[in-house]
């Protein structure tokens, strides 16, 4: 799209939006009602897309894709009503006669740039909060999944009011462009780095963001409290490193911490699990999503003292672009794969003598968008809970956090700011407005000056809630010190 043609998209949503076309409920309900209808009634469309993109199975497509943005779409429908209503407060009883509320009220026109490891899902649920929340969207899918990028460039159109919504396609140049405008709100889901260049941007215009990020999310694995239960979290841990994406996601597990004495048979653990699951057909997982990424996967298992340190798995398939499941038992903590966020199907596991010892060990890098920990101890939970800092804490199991729609989703730090997902992605595109009415009678001449003692106790009885103490003081029972030294 030229910059002309972009400049006069913008400028007809923000007509749209100031015509307040987008500010009713109907408005709001007819268009995710038509989401609706497009996600269901293009299922099939959408999930060849994912898989001509990232190599995803239907009900992979489905389960990580599809299905959660038919999900929340239903939770916003069933929940719009309360959402959009204001919230009464209260107020000092010094304001009486008076009444308190909170508005949630659209932020504008918003812009959401959503990422190529679900390039469905990171679209279309930040999209759902801002029709939601009554705001005119432009949607930047990711050109890194083209076949995604183009199913929503096409099918959008075809459903939604194209004069408050729209999807405007292209590189980094035109993510650029983008940028440069002045937005009310703006929503990305990515890397740090770009992250910073969102962020960086919109401080020009004062523009709000969210920065949805990522981060090596760590898992403690407290083999002794769980031993009861090893092969369901062994299970858990399979299914959430390899089973989303093949590892190609933010909340991915991206390091295993776990005791010395224990290493060696959660390894034999996760290699059957691994065996039972996967077998030896490589088309059960998803591939890395291009060349680039391919190449930047295989130059981790490559560096010095890492290729030494797998335990199983290492296999490359350079026609397909995958990755066979790769277990690494205590790489260097200086290489690559342990300072950057992997974002593959590789898990390294480091030992520890004592599993309290990961606190200080997660607390040495940057905060994740995720901690896992699979323990039954309450004392480390406790610890976990009070003396780190993440997006989120999830015990007994890993990424499930995602799919909860009364739970809010984002980071901290470097994993990202702000949160959304059911409620929390209605308030992301909200501005609460603070509203307060209050009547003519009585009057209080105290607020005015000339000031004088009386009206100094007056002003400090009021600001400690001394109700009983304003009460005296205005029925002369009680006589005001002498602590004014006003002009």
């Amino acid at each position: 799209m030229g910059d002309y043609k972009m400049e006069q998209s913008i400028l007809e949503l923000r007509e749209t939006f100031r015509s307040g076309s987008t500010r009713s409920m109907k408005w709001r309900i007819t268009q995710l009602n038509s989401l609706l209808k497009m996600m269901t009634e293009n299922e099939a469309k959408c999930a060849q897309a994912l898989y001509q993109d990232l190599g995803k199975s239907y009900l992979e497509a489905y389960k990580d894709e599809i299905g959660l943005v038919v999900k929340s779409i239903h939770y916003a429908l069933s929940n719009l009503k309360s959402w959009m209503s204001s919230k009464k407060v209260s107020l000092p009883l010094i304001f009486i006669p008076s009444r308190g509320e909170i508005m949630a009220e659209p932020y504008g026109l918003v812009l959401v740039i959503s990422a190529w490891n679900f390039p469905i899902n990171v679209a279309l649920e930040p999209m759902i909060g801002a029709i939601a929340a009554g705001n005119a969207i432009v949607l930047k899918p990711s050109e890194l999944a083209p076949a995604s990028a183009s199913f929503l460039t096409e099918t959008i159109p075809l459903y939604m009011d194209n004069k408050a919504i729209k999807v405007i396609q292209g590189g980094p140049d035109v993510s650029q462009s983008l940028l440069t405008h002045k937005w009310d709100k703006i929503f990305y889901t990515g890397g740090q780095r770009v992250g910073q260049i969102v962020m960086a941007e919109a401080a020009k215009h004062l523009t709000p963001v969210t920065l949805e990020l990522g981060g090596k999310c760590p898992t403690i694995f407290d083999f002794n409290s769980v031993s009861s239960n090893l092969e369901v979290a062994v299970m858990r841990i399979v299914a959430a490193k390899w089973g989303v994406c093949s590892g190609q996601a933010c909340i991915a597990i991206d390091y295993l911490l776990v005791e010395e004495k224990s290493a060696s048979l959660l390894i034999d653990m996760l290699k059957k699990m691994l065996k039972r699951f996967y077998g030896n057909d490589m088309t059960k997982l998803s591939r890395i999503i291009n060349k680039y990424h391919y190449d930047r996967l295989c130059s981790l298992l490559d560096e010095l003292g890492v290729k030494d340190s797998i335990v199983h798995g290492g296999s490359l398939y350079d026609e397909k672009l995958q990755i066979e499941p790769t277990l690494l038992l205590d790489p260097p903590l200086d290489s690559a794969v342990m300072k950057e966020e992997i974002f593959g199907p590789i898990l390294p596991i480091i030992t520890l003598k004592n599993i309290h010892e990961s606190i200080d060990f997660i607390n040495s890098k940057s905060k994740p968008l995720a901690i896992y920990a699979f323990t039954n101890d309450e004392s480390l939970r406790k610890r976990v809970l009070a003396e780190t800092s993440s997006g989120s804490v999830t015990f007994n199991d890993a990424v499930i956090h995602f799919i909860s729609d009364t739970l809010p989703f984002g980071g901290v730090g470097a994993s990202g700011m702000g949160s959304y997902h059911g409620k929390g992605s209605f308030d992301t595109f909200s501005h609460e407005k603070a509203v307060l009415k209050r009547g003519f009678f009585p009057e209080i001449s105290a607020r005015y000056p000339p000031w004088n003692d009386f009206k100094m106790e007056f002003v400090r009885l009021t600001y400690s809630f001394n109700y009983l103490g304003l009460l005296l003081l205005l029925l002369g029972i009680q006589k005001p010190p002498r602590t004014y030294r006003g002009n």
